[in-house]
């Protein structure tokens, strides 16, 4: 049997559509009809009407109508549906036949032309002698017709043609070919449309009348042809929901007919055809759901239904044929826009079609093989008259017989024989694979990985039975990895035992090798026999031998083999297979570990290797090599072992090189690392082991980095989670799960011999020359040479830090910006053994904060490691604190392993991180400047031409005394000096907390228009901290004063008057008035009377003061009562500025003065009399 036999018809597969012929087209000679062909089948759209048009002669035969029954009771059905029948409706008898004909309106020869047009109809009539399909007449036009009811002579002449054609008037069109031909077929195809429709819908009465006359018990056949004949008409109508009604109909009909193993395969088929059409039009109308409910209820119904047990590889096939055509109409559902998801998608049908193709593999292997001596039958069974079957589902031998006795069992016989021998004919591997790959794009699609690796490997399996090897072994190799991550061993090793079968059938000596490695390994499932099998083999392929064959592999396919491996051990020369095992499970183990993260220069790297072997037997290796990132390296680090071949496999325990199965072998090495190397890391690159001689084959197992293969990581997983107590074992030996990868470590430079100290006062003051005394003493026991200091401001700190931090060994003069931030490669000399060196570091910091300062001492010393002199670079670091609490002495020191060496300086990544602290910058003292009056009252602005008083303040906020050399102040050009501006605090020391003032009386000249208010000027005070030395400069700290706002004031006062006044003695007051203003003023002068005093004078007098001039005032005060006691008051009023107030006036007069009591004489009585 061919595979495609269970293939679904076209004719069921397609989409119905309305069959029409088209006659009376030249579509090769005239261009106007190939014009109008083109229009109605070239680029259909989707939103025009279903039809499916055909060009046919006008005298083309079509199938003659069977003459019509008039009675079912004596007919008895040879089958259920026809063959042909669903091709001839689709393809061969219309809906309608249109007749073309070229004819105008006005044609001069009218009556001929239209005896013409009435022939060609008869004609084609008569070709349909006896169906009910509609004819139409097209009247291909050169004008443009007018509308309907103004062209009189179109309306009588169309008349006159259906008249003598016999059409009624809707069966006769006209088309104008014209620039808008497309738009009219448009229009003919939906008249065409109706009139399709009507037919289909005459044939579907036409067949539900003939059910009135069937009955159950002869006629159950006919039943289910005339239900699907009603739904297939219904499809070709376009109405898929009456068709959907009637396919579940006679689908139900299908199972309701009496199954004998003679008839059964025609039932599944009809089955079969009916579900298929019921799917897709759920599909069709969206219900998805009533699909595959639909699927799942035909196939429980035909999963049981096999026929006959010689032929069950028959029922296999068909039921992987459902499954398969479900598939393909899930996937073509999917691409029209139906969402499938993980658990429901087309994968699993093509899945479960694949399971029943492989069922029909078996049975077909077990049915159908006979002897080579059977022969064909002949004649031929399986052939017919026509070629062809008449019913669906039926036997060529037996054809329209529906007895359930076998009326020639011998031609039964021959028949079921004829089968099984094309079926042994038929390339099954081919059909699975293809089903496979469908199901395996779909899980690939739906992001299914599990699904997809398991059916990978049964194709895999299915091209290895095809023989096809090479993409059996593709396939296997691809999936390997899925498998050995998620830890399926067992799966593996299935994998693994095809995977090496097909290597031995093809000789693929490195993948041979490969394969038997892993299934010698601990993730391989096998017995020890097997795996001793497995061994033997490889070692037989490394010494140049053919192996033995694989088991159950395929006899000529074997013999073959055989063939392919002598050639190889002829061609046999220097083979070296290099493996790299970090994606396998081989059945060495390794592991390498160095002794410590981090090595001294000056100290030799030493590291382990580990080995444990899980083969059955004890195996010997001929070297190993261990490879760095440094290949320098690579020589020290190598081992070898001279020996045999033949010696591999031997029983021997001796030699470092021999693995004994389940004992860990460790290997030891060491070497002295390259001075270049320090600050660098060391790597194991890879580990490898030299299995055979290198001369003849030999296989190179490579581990990357420091060892572990596919399952190391997941096995380490499981060691950290297991809660097992580990078995003890002996001394000597180690417990492989205890071994901790190391595959790198540090090269870092000698520990240094050397105290560094640094000496200071924390915190810093701002701008100060701030002193740092570093203290390098030498303990080593030889010279060291080539002593470099670096200090300053550690580098990748905050970009406005570097800037205002400046570093210098001269601190006699001041730092300015030209000044680095960090001092590097200070050259300080050589030191014998206990010699040590004072280095003073000045640093001026020009901001307060934080900052992280460094000071940092390398030099060069000549040592001997493993008998080798080598010449290491020390280095030594200090990474203080400034604060207040900070110490004389800093209380520790550090030591960093060197990095880079050249960039050691520059690279902030490179400067240590452990024990550094905070540096902190604070301001040295606090200045206040307040604007006071003559009297010492606080002034918010002052008055042009009139004294006041400037009061600074200095308080020390240093930890440490301060010493202020100076002070200075610096007038702005508004501002005058009452008297001389001389320092009032030279050479004062401050301690913390105190506080240095000073006083000048200034004045301003005139007042102006200045916004803001009037500069006063510059503040400069000389400091320095009270404990250096002489020769440190002194550090100038400039203090902007603050604006002042000046006002003019139109009358001046002021008081002449004594100190102090006496009891009853008289007090002279005399006050001053001063005019300020270009203006005459108008003075209204009025003395308020006092308790405490007596006065003579003008209490209360009006006058004028001239501009620019002054008028004195005389006063005699008389004071009644001692103590502190209140002026009689002075009221001043300005007549031409009422603004003026008093309150105003009592800024510049005093307003009390303090009364002594009047004094006792010697001679007074009261004291005689004592």
């Amino acid at each position: 049997m061919s595979p495609t036999q269970w293939d679904f018809p076209v004719e069921l597969c397609c989409r119905p559509m309305a069959f029409v012929t088209l006659t009376g087209l030249d579509v090769v000679y005239n261009a106007v009809h190939r014009a109008v062909w083109d229009a109605f089948c070239a680029n259909r759209r989707a939103d025009r009407v279903p039809i499916s048009f055909k060009v046919l002669p006008g005298d083309h035969e079509y199938p003659k109508c069977r003459s019509k029954r008039t009675s079912y009771e004596w007919y008895i059905p040879k089958g259920i549906l026809k063959t042909g029948w669903m091709n001839k409706h689709l393809n061969l008898v219309p809906a309608l036949v249109v007749v073309f004909y070229e004819l105008d309106w006005d044609e001069p020869q009218w009556k001929e032309k239209q005896s013409e047009c009435a022939t060609r109809v008869e004609i084609v009539r008569q070709s349909l002698q006896g169906r009910n399909t509609k004819v139409a007449v097209v009247l291909i036009q050169k004008k443009t017709p007018l509308p309907p009811g103004e062209d009189v002579i179109a309306s009588e002449r169309a008349a006159a043609l259906c008249n003598v054609c016999e059409l009624s008037g809707k069966s006769l069109f006209v088309l104008p070919h014209t620039d808008h031909l497309v738009g009219y077929i448009i229009r003919l195809e939906n008249a065409f449309y109706e009139h399709a429709q009507t037919y289909y819908y005459t044939e579907i009465r036409r067949v539900k009348s003939h059910k009135e006359f069937l009955n159950k018990t002869t006629h159950q056949l006919l039943f289910v042809r005339h239900q699907f004949k009603i739904a297939f008409f219904s499809e070709l109508k376009q109405d898929t929901q009456n068709a959907l009604k009637n396919y579940r109909i006679a689908y139900n009909l299908v199972h309701e007919l009496r199954a004998h193993e003679t008839n059964i395969l025609e039932i599944k088929t009809m089955a079969g055809f009916i579900n298929y059409k019921i799917c897709r039009l759920c599909f069709q109308h969206n219900t998805p759901l009533d699909a595959i409910a639909q699927f799942r209820k035909h196939i429980d119904l035909c999963k049981k239904k096999i026929g006959s047990a010689e032929l069950a590889f028959e029922h296999a096939a068909w039921m992987a044929k459902q499954f398969q055509a479900f598939g393909d109409l899930f996937d073509e559902a999917i691409k029209l826009g139906l969402t499938a998801i993980q658990t429901q998608n087309p994968g699993f049908y093509y899945q479960q079609a694949a399971y029943y193709a492989q069922e029909r593999k078996q049975h077909a292997k077990a049915l159908c093989n006979r002897d080579a001596a059977v022969m064909y039958p002949n004649p031929d069974p399986l052939e017919t008259q026509t070629g062809v079957l008449d019913f669906y589902g039926q036997r060529p031998w037996r054809q329209g017989i529906l007895s359930f006795d076998l009326s020639d069992p011998e031609k039964e016989k021959a028949g079921i024989l004829a089968i099984q021998l094309k079926e042994r004919g038929v390339v099954h591997s081919e059909i699975i694979i293809a089903l496979l790959s469908n199901a395996v794009a779909q899980f690939k699609k739906y992001k299914c990985p599990r699904m997809k690796s398991h059916l990978m490997v049964q194709m895999g399996e299915e091209y290895y039975y095809a023989k096809d090897y090479t993409k059996a072994l593709k396939l296997l190799d691809y999936v390997m990895c899925d498998y050995r991550s998620e830890a399926w061993w067992t799966l593996l090793t299935s994998i693994l035992t095809t995977a090496l079968k097909c290597s031995y059938l093809m000789a693929q000596l490195k993948d041979y090798i490969t394969y038997s490695l892993e299934l010698l390994g601990r993730a391989s499932t096998l017995k020890d026999d097997q795996k001793s099998r497995i061994e033997k083999n490889l070692m037989n392929v490394l010494m140049n031998e053919s192996p033995d064959p694989e088991p159950d592999c395929d006899v000529l396919a074997v013999k073959t083999a055989q063939k392919l491996w002598a050639d190889r051990v002829s061609l046999a020369g220097s083979n070296v297979f290099t493996i790299g095992v970090q994606d396998f499970v081989p059945f060495v183990q390794c592991k390498a570990k160095f002794h410590a993260p981090s090595f001294h220069v000056d100290v030799p790297v030493e590291f382990d290797v580990f080995l444990k072997a899980d083969c059955p037997h004890p195996i010997r290796f001929s070297k190993l090599c261990v490879s760095f990132n440094n290949q320098v390296y690579n020589q020290f680090c190598v081992l070898e072992e001279a020996s045999k071949a033949s010696e591999v496999l031997e029983n021997l325990t001796q030699g470092k090189m021999c693995l004994v199965p389940g004992k860990t072998r460790k290997l030891s090495f060491k070497f002295v690392a390259k001075t270049e190397d320090v600050g660098k890391k060391i790597e194991i690159t890879s580990v490898d082991l030299f299995l055979g001689s290198e001369s003849g084959r030999c296989v190179v197992l490579s581990w990357q980095g420091g060892g572990g293969d596919a399952a190391s990581s997941q096995e380490a997983l499981q060691a950290a989670r297991s809660f097992k107590r580990r078995p003890k074992l002996a001394a000597d030996e180690i417990h492989w799960d205890s071994i901790i990868i190391q595959a790198s470590t540090m090269i870092i430079s000698r520990v240094p011999n050397i105290s560094v100290h640094l000496r200071h006062e924390p915190p810093a003051l701002m701008n100060e020359m701030y002193c740092l005394v570093v203290t390098v003493q030498s303990h080593e026991k030889s010279q060291i040479r080539d002593v470099k200091l670096t200090a300053g401001l550690k580098p990748g700190q905050d970009a406005n830090l570097t800037q205002k931090t400046h570093v210098t060994l001269h601190g006699a003069e001041l730092c300015d910006e030209s000044y680095p931030a960090l001092l590097t490669d200070i050259p300080v000399g050589d030191l014998y053994p206990g010699e040590q060196l004072e280095k003073t570091v000045y640093v001026r910091c020009g901001t307060v904060g934080s900052r992280m300062f460094l000071v940092y001492v390398s030099y060069l010393i000549n040592t001997t490691v493993e008998g080798k002199e080598i010449i290491c670079k020390c280095h030594k670091a200090s990474v203080h604190m400034w604060n207040s609490f900070g110490n004389w002495f800093s209380p520790w020191t550090v030591w960093v392993p060197e990095k880079e060496q050249a960039s050691l300086a520059f690279d902030p990544s490179h400067w240590p991180t452990d024990d550094t602290v905070t540096i902190e910058t604070v301001f040295p003292f606090d200045v206040a400047v307040r604007f006071v009056s003559t009297k010492f009252e606080h002034l918010e602005r002052v008055y042009a031409d009139i004294p006041f008083l400037l009061m600074t303040d200095v308080l020390s906020a240093s930890p440490w005394a301060l010493t202020i050399v100076s002070s200075e102040l610096q007038l702005a050009p508004s501002m005058t000096a009452m008297d001389h501006l001389e320092s009032q605090i030279d050479k004062v020391v401050l301690q913390t907390g105190e506080s240095a003032s000073e006083c000048f009386c200034l004045r301003c000249p005139s007042a102006g228009n200045i916004e803001g208010g009037v500069a006063t000027g510059h503040y400069i005070i000389s400091w320095k901290r009270a404990s250096v030395m002489e020769s440190i400069p002194a550090i100038s700290t400039v203090i902007t004063l603050p604006h002042v706002i000046a006002e003019n004031i139109p009358l001046h006062v002021n008081a002449d008057l004594p100190s102090f006044g006496r009891v009853r003695e008289s007090l002279p007051v005399r006050y001053h008035l001063q005019n300020k203003t270009d203006l005459v003023q108008d003075v209204e002068i009025s003395v308020e009377p006092s308790d405490a005093f007596m006065f003579s004078g003008l209490k209360q007098i009006r006058l004028r003061i001239l501009p620019g001039t002054k008028q004195e005032m005389l006063y005699n005060f008389y004071p009644l009562m001692a103590g502190y006691q209140q002026l009689p008051l002075l009221n001043i009023n300005l007549l031409r500025f009422p603004n003026f107030t008093t309150q105003l006036l009592r800024r510049f007069i005093p307003t009390s003065i303090f009364v002594k009591p009047q004094g006792r004489l010697l001679e007074d009585t009261s004291i005689a009399a004592a």
